[in-house]
């Protein structure tokens, strides 16, 4: 079925999609704008498998996309939550160092969080350690008291909702299969063809996720780099042991990855969760062991980048992997920083499916991306905090198509 001719195509109903979505229609008036998705609802892949964590900004390097949108978005989300009576709870965050490495990192971070001026940010000894959390281990840590948790799955909810009152259309259940690029046409730039729909439109924004890199690729444009789907698992404590965690307890990062490590954390979802590790996925989706797609995984194997990522991080990798697939191996980890947990207090998990872009060269995008072609904006990674920042990346994303549709 053909549609009208749209202004704006938004490929993705995540939080940045949908924020995006939102924003547009907030500025400008009668606004034709349609939003696609492939699956049956809002944040169905990343926006809605993450630990619903509103970061503070305490990772981030002072300077970048990430620590200027955190920063920002930790404020707007929480205000917006608050307006849109969004249950959230400011549980607190402590980062433990428990070796004396850790502790050289954790000074490091807390100039980090300074910098980006986070609430209340300071490092604690031993004893206010466990008056905070009294089941944790660790030498020192660095407390943040206002960092706060909310279910995001709520949050795109509502920017769903507003969508559609500002009048524009959300079409579930339409994977993108193919975009026809006008170049040098008459009408629309684009035409975007899914199972149901042919939607041509004058602007492409590309919030695909975990897709990003195919969808701007479609689109004709070379995206420079190549999503590789990495699964983090999760396990959640079992009831009897949920009273071990008062809100949020970290690692120190390890400074060359962009991964936060396995920690354990309060969720809005009813439960505690212990995890997530970082283990190649065989399949874009892939949030299940067994899951595997030959087009997915021969695209990460047919990029040269991968390799170099690979054989740079094998050591990682093959730890990574059996965390996977033995439960005592990432006990341990959590033993880190609680050592009284046991493997009866740890009960099956959800998880979720990453999206790391990786550069021709191997190493791993650690910053937002986001690019403008002619025609299109192609939000290439938009890993954490991009949920936290999502309402700031949607309202930049809607600064640059505004200028491509003036």
């Amino acid at each position: 079925m053909s549609s009208p001719t749209q202004d704006v195509t938004i490929v993705g109903a995540g939080l940045i999609g949908l924020s995006t979505a939102m924003h547009l229609l907030q500025r400008i008036p009668n606004l034709k704008l349609t939003v696609i998705e492939k699956e049956a609802g809002p944040a169905s892949q990343q926006s809605g498998h993450n630990s619903g964590v509103i970061h503070s900004g305490i990772y981030y390097k002072p300077g970048s996309f990430k620590a200027k949108f955190c920063v920002e978005g930790r404020a707007s989300m929480s205000e917006y939550c608050a307006q849109n009576e969004i249950p959230t709870w400011a549980c607190g965050k402590l980062i433990v160092a428990t070796t004396p490495q850790e502790v050289a990192r954790l000074n490091d971070l807390y100039e980090r969080g300074r910098a980006n001026k986070v609430e209340g940010l300071r490092i604690v000894d031993r004893a206010e350690m466990l008056e905070i959390e009294p089941h944790v281990a660790g030498t020192k840590a660095l407390y943040a008291p206002k960092t706060a948790i909310v279910d995001f799955r709520n949050v795109a909810k509502s920017y769903a909702a507003k969508i559609e009152e500002l009048g524009a259309t959300i079409a579930f259940r339409n994977p993108l299969r193919s975009v026809i690029n006008r170049r040098n046409g008459d009408g629309a730039r684009f035409v975007l063809q899914t199972d149901q729909l042919e939607i041509p439109s004058n602007t492409l924004i590309n919030c695909a996720g975990l897709h990003s890199d195919v969808v701007a690729e479609m689109s004709g444009t070379d995206p420079g780099l190549r999503i590789i789907p990495f699964r983090g698992e999760y396990y959640t404590l079992r009831k009897s042991s949920e009273h071990l965690v008062k809100g949020l307890i970290y690692p120190v990062p390890d400074p060359q990855f962009p991964f936060l490590g396995v920690h354990l954390t309060q969720t809005m979802k009813g439960w505690v969760e212990a995890g997530p590790n970082a283990v190649l996925a065989m399949k874009r989706e892939g949030y299940c062991k067994r899951d595997f797609s030959a087009r997915d995984a021969g695209r990460t194997f047919a990029f040269p980048g991968f390799w170099k990522m690979a054989m740079a991080n094998w050591k990682t990798g093959l730890y990574e992997t059996r965390r996977s697939i033995f439960k005592g191996t990432f006990l341990k980890s959590l033993q880190r920083l609680m050592p009284e947990l046991t493997s009866a207090d740890l009960a099956p998990g959800g998880s979720g499916v990453r999206a790391q872009a990786v550069n021709p060269d191997g190493s791993l995008l650690d910053d937002f991306r986001i690019e403008r072609t002619e025609s299109a904006v192609h939000v290439l990674n938009a890993p954490s905090p991009g949920a936290t920042s999502s309402l700031v990346i949607g309202n930049h994303i809607a600064d640059l198509a505004t200028d491509l549709l003036s």
